[in-house]
């Protein structure tokens, strides 16, 4: 039934803004938005393969359509990626960094972590906090980006605060899956503040799939 209700609301959105603004519509990105709403169905009936070639073509169709609302939406992804480091990391010397992709392979071998802000327009991460050694009593890490697949694995002796937040796509957290619009999650380590290991960890895409694992 929640299911069902969901989809319901993402055609009622559809509709709405075709209302708004129907003649600026074209029938490419009418189609484009059907895809992708039946992309979001099939991820959450499990038929991930189709679901995400769905996203995937819709996305595609709308790219093509509306190039440049695309452009300024990176743009402006880059200008909150600057002024929201800046805030959470005030005091920090933080290292910055912006990619076109980036790719994060931090669960084979141990690594050093310190605190960064990382905006990639296609990324993917695969990071286990068992295997970290921390430069620093508490860690504060920034991902953002327009696409974004990151894994993480959480050990119980390391302090961990995470605010995930995805505008369309899924959050999985120890198997307990949600997917669609704007997608928010914080948690934190019931131990956090008597951990000697702590990081602090901020995400957020504009299509993304975060899959969070508590060990």
């Amino acid at each position: 039934m929640k299911m069902n209700n969901r989809l319901l609301a993402y055609v009622l959105i559809v509709v709405g803004l075709m209302i708004l603004i129907g003649k600026f519509i074209s029938f490419g990105t009418f189609v484009a938005l059907i895809m992708l709403v039946f992309g979001v169905k099939k991820i959450q009936n499990m038929e991930t393969k189709i679901g995400y070639l769905l996203l995937g073509v819709g996305g595609t169709i709308l790219l093509l359509e509306h190039l440049m609302l695309f452009i300024g939406i990176i743009v402006l992804s880059l200008l909150y990626f600057y002024f929201r480091s800046r805030s959470i990391q005030p005091h920090v010397q933080a290292m910055k960094r912006h990619n076109l992709m980036t790719s994060l392979k931090w669960d084979r071998e141990p690594y050093h972590l310190y605190s960064q802000s990382l905006w990639h327009m296609v990324g993917e991460s695969d990071i286990d906090l068992s295997l970290a050694m921390q430069e620093e009593d508490e860690t504060t890490l920034l991902f953002q980006g327009v696409f974004g697949d990151f894994d993480i694995t959480i050990p119980d002796d390391v302090g961990v605060e995470i605010e995930a937040t995805v505008l369309f796509g899924q959050i999985d957290v120890a198997h307990d899956r949600d997917t669609g619009f704007f997608n928010k999650w914080t948690w934190r380590s019931p131990h956090y503040h008597t951990c000697d290991q702590r990081v602090k960890i901020y995400l957020s895409y504009i299509i993304g799939d975060v899959d969070i694992r508590l060990h």
